[in-house]
């Protein structure tokens, strides 16, 4: 396993490109009822939404809402009840590499280096050893952790290893990014931080991105559109269109005023 790790693969075949601004999403009226304890806890119910291509999209809501389940239904780990979910006009059926997924918790095997942990995402796809190891560099250089390469996960701070895990996720060059909480257990100068990266990561590799988050700041610096959920069951409330170009000022008077909108929202649903 070591020497296929080190090699990460040999073929002829090439990687799949960059993806030319696909990644459209459609989620169609699609619910969730779960079995708890005897009774029917309805988790979603009938969630539309439509995702742009190359667009980065947040959910917020109260906890018990429904933005992790949605998130799954996203990556093809679990299914809906009812309605359909499509990337690109093709129905989720399962996982795929297609669909990059990125967690609050890193999951970084400890055994691997940066470099093997990255390339492990390529192992199953075509493509020459030189090639993969060309965009395990390309990555590493992009999330910042040239000379880490040989570093283990524990030589690593919190911080870089969730650069190593989304350069992990953007590997394989899939249309579509997920992130579940990724920088919600970093400090909060570390996680400001990586806010302005993940922008500079994404706009170089133009994937579509979904991220959940609890934090609303957040979601309105890095975001086109906000969706607010409402729980119990978990529903769209509004989403909200982001004004202002990029980089963001968090101090602007509509940032603070989007801001303000969505906190209030949520803090009617509590």
């Amino acid at each position: 396993m070591a020497q296929a790790l080190n090699a990460f693969d040999t073929g002829s075949s090439r990687l799949p490109p960059p993806p030319a601004r696909s990644g459209a999403v459609r989620i169609n009226h699609v619910s969730r009822t779960f079995q708890v304890q005897g009774r029917d806890v309805h988790a979603l119910d009938d969630i539309s939404l439509s995702i742009r291509p190359g667009e980065f999209l947040s959910i917020v809501g109260p906890s018990g809402c429904g933005k992790s389940t949605l998130l799954r239904f996203l990556a093809g780990l679990d299914k809906p009840d009812r309605g359909t979910i499509t990337v690109d006009d093709t129905e989720i059926s399962g996982p795929s590499l297609k669909r990059g997924i990125v967690f609050q918790d890193h999951r970084l095997l400890p055994w691997l280096s940066v470099e093997k942990n990255i390339g492990l995402a390529l192992r199953s796809l075509p493509g020459a050893a030189a090639e993969k190891s060309a965009r395990v560099a390309e990555l590493i250089e992009l999330v910042g952790l040239r000379g880490f390469e040989s570093a283990l996960p524990h030589q690593l701070s919190g911080g870089m290893s969730q650069r190593t895990a989304i350069a992990r996720g953007l590997a394989p060059r899939p249309p579509l990014l997920l992130l579940d909480e990724p920088l919600g257990a970093l400090d909060a100068l570390t996680r400001t931080h990586l806010q302005s990266e993940l922008l500079d990561i994404w706009e170089s590799e133009q994937s579509t991105v979904v991220l959940v988050t609890h934090d609303v700041e957040e979601a309105v610096f890095l975001s086109d559109r906000v969706v607010v959920m409402a729980p119990r069951p978990g529903r769209i409330r509004r989403i909200i269109e982001v004004p202002g170009e990029r980089p963001r000022r968090r101090s602007d008077p509509n940032f603070v005023a989007v801001r303000e909108e969505i906190s209030e929202l949520l803090a009617h649903e509590h």
